[in-house]
């Protein structure tokens, strides 16, 4: 029995720093999956579909990179944290809300707790993007300075 309490505790920890760790991953996911939809539902067959859903997410990813390094409006780069924080903390939300129904009966706990993990996944979401931010003015890479 104490296996099984400290083998769930484990796990519960583990699929937390995956969440942690893959949050910014939340907005490429969604594209890859979006276009390889698209390309399955056209004709594209498996391979094929598999194939535009993975350059899909490398485009998104690569496309909010490029912008956040080399864009100088500050609106602009904080719209592409945006929009990669936002499907994190929601995917946070719901990971910790599939956590917490487990441990807690009350429903109104459980969406204050879940609305706390939304915000933990929203904020370490953001700050591994804003790592990804080059050092100094917009538009200069570290080495160009």
């Amino acid at each position: 029995m104490i296996i099984a309490i400290l083998g769930s505790i484990t796990a519960i920890a583990v699929l937390c720093w995956l969440l942690f760790t893959l949050a910014i991953y939340a907005l490429p996911a969604l594209g890859c999956v979006a276009a390889g939809m698209w390309a399955y539902q056209t004709g594209a067959g498996l391979p094929g579909s598999v194939l535009i859903g993975l350059v899909g997410a490398g485009l998104v990813f690569g496309l909010a990179r490029f912008l956040i390094l080399f864009a100088r409006p500050m609106w602009l780069k904080l719209a592409v944290a945006l929009a990669f924080v936002a499907p994190a903390a929601v995917a946070g939300f719901h990971a910790t809300h599939g956590i917490v129904k487990h441990l807690m009966p009350s429903e109104t706990w459980q969406t204050v707790f879940s609305i706390i993990g939304a915000v933990a996944v929203g904020i370490t979401a953001f700050v591994r993007l804003a790592s990804m931010a080059a050092p100094g003015p917009a538009g200069q890479t570290p080495a160009s300075i």
